[in-house]
């Protein structure tokens, strides 16, 4: 998963998610990303987890925690739901996938290893997701947290539209 990146603060500029791209590179980068911080970190990347990563990246789209649960039985692993859920609660917490909030889904990170506030584009037809960087408090969110003396941690930001396929498919 490319990128292109500030050096002196390591936030993505570039969307990610609707263009063509060399998939294979972007799994192994993810990977090889999930293996090192987990290894400066003293993480255990299990199995499951590894898989469920290439799972999400894979498939290049949210999954729910039952679609997930059914890729990872099919793998060999577990059917019992805290399977899923215990991977997938691993991934987002360390910044390997962010949950979509809309869709009860989960997308791998199209940025690992930066430091970012993610932004999603969520197509209404075919619910593909493409990430962005956000920076909202540096907008009107942070002006109004900042009047209201609020400090902000953590920001979900998810835009509904259609993607380019879908918004290509709806004009003719």
């Amino acid at each position: 998963m490319t990128s292109t990146s500030r050096p002196e603060d390591d936030h993505p500029t570039d969307p990610v998610g609707f263009e063509s791209h060399d998939h294979a590179s972007c799994i192994a980068a993810a990977i090889a990303e999930a293996e090192a911080h987990c290894a400066r970190e003293g993480l255990r990347f299990t199995p499951v987890r590894r898989k469920a990563l290439e799972i999400l990246l894979r498939e290049h789209r949210a999954l729910g925690a039952y679609e997930m649960l059914d890729a990872l039985r099919e793998a060999g692993f577990g059917s019992q739901p805290p399977v899923a859920y215990r991977a997938l609660e691993f991934l987002v917490g360390n910044g390997f996938a962010h949950k979509i909030e809309r869709l009860n889904a989960f997308i791998a990170c199209a940025h690992p290893g930066a430091h970012h506030s993610p932004a999603f584009m969520i197509c209404r037809a075919c619910d593909s997701v493409a990430e962005a960087q956000a920076t909202p408090a540096r907008g009107a969110l942070g002006a109004a947290a900042r009047a209201a003396g609020f400090r902000i941690e953590r920001t979900v930001v998810e835009a509904e539209g259609l993607c380019p396929t879908c918004s290509e498919k709806a004009e003719t």
